[in-house]
């Protein structure tokens, strides 16, 4: 089986589209041979992550939510904090979440890259 590289250029596309895009080429849905048991997607490398565009006010009403297990700690961030932080990390968390929630979804998305 022979992998792709395929590079994308993100400045000026929004995010859930381009997300979407990136997660089928992980899993390897454009291709004849797919089935879901396998992995056989493509390598993605994404350019210019820092540059994307957000529809709607999701920047500043969107927030991620993460509880470490003890009694009171919610951690609550927004998009806009975390987008400033680490542009990538808003990326690959948009694409973490479309790809199904199994055993492979760990190595599809080891072929996430960023320049």
């Amino acid at each position: 089986m022979q992998r792709k590289v395929h590079t994308i250029d993100a400045s000026g596309k929004v995010l859930g589209r381009l997300a979407t895009q990136v997660a089928l080429l992980l899993r390897g849905k454009n291709k004849p041979t797919f089935s879901p048991h396998l992995d056989e997607g493509d390598e993605v490398v994404i350019k210019n992550v820092d540059k994307m565009k957000f529809t709607g006010k999701k920047l500043g009403q969107k927030v991620y939510k993460h509880h470490t297990g003890y009694v009171g700690h919610l951690k609550i961030i927004s998009m806009s904090d975390a987008y400033k932080k680490n542009p990538q990390q808003v990326f690959k968390r948009a694409v973490y979440n479309m790809l199904p929630k199994n055993k492979l979804r760990s190595k599809m998305m080891k072929r996430l890259k960023f320049e």
